[in-house]
């Protein structure tokens, strides 16, 4: 810090004194830069626990659908985020359920399974109930977020 001071003594008295802040500013602009790093660090700490999160929470048979569940951050500057979901295409009859339905074949004339009586032109679907995992999770978001936005600046 530089301060430039002088006094005159005369008919009146004065003192001026001039102090530079540039140092100031540049420090102000470095740590300004420090926070918005934390801030992204703290943005991708909270897609990894809502990815996470997602996973714990969605339902098992093979693994596919946990497994398929990925996150990629979106924006830059005043704006981050992200975007989570899964590219299976049972995801969302998971995620909602699925009303009662009638299955037919696509490319076959009849519908079989190892221990079915007999081929069947068309079975009446009772419908699932939802399995939520992406919603419970993306809930969660504030929670994760104020555990990572705490230590913002704290480096």
């Amino acid at each position: 810090m530089r301060v430039r001071r002088s006094v005159r003594m005369g008919m009146r008295t004065e003192a001026r004194t001039t102090i530079n802040t540039r140092q100031y500013e540049r420090g102000l602009r470095r740590f300004i830069g420090r926070m918005s790093d934390d801030v992204a660090r703290a943005v991708e700490a909270t897609r990894i626990d809502v990815q996470n999160e997602a996973r714990r929470r969605a339902p098992v048979d093979t693994g596919r659908l946990r497994s398929s569940i990925v996150s990629r951050a979106e924006g830059g500057g005043r704006s981050l985020g992200y975007v989570i979901g899964s590219n299976v295409n049972y995801a969302a009859a998971v995620e909602y359920g699925t009303a009662p339905h009638v299955i037919k074949p696509r490319y076959k004339k009849a519908l079989y399974w190892p221990g079915a009586a007999h081929p069947v032109a068309q079975v009446n679907h009772p419908g699932t109930r939802a399995q939520p995992f992406l919603r419970p999770a993306i809930a969660m978001t504030e929670i994760f977020w104020r555990a990572h936005a705490s230590q913002i600046g704290r480096r």
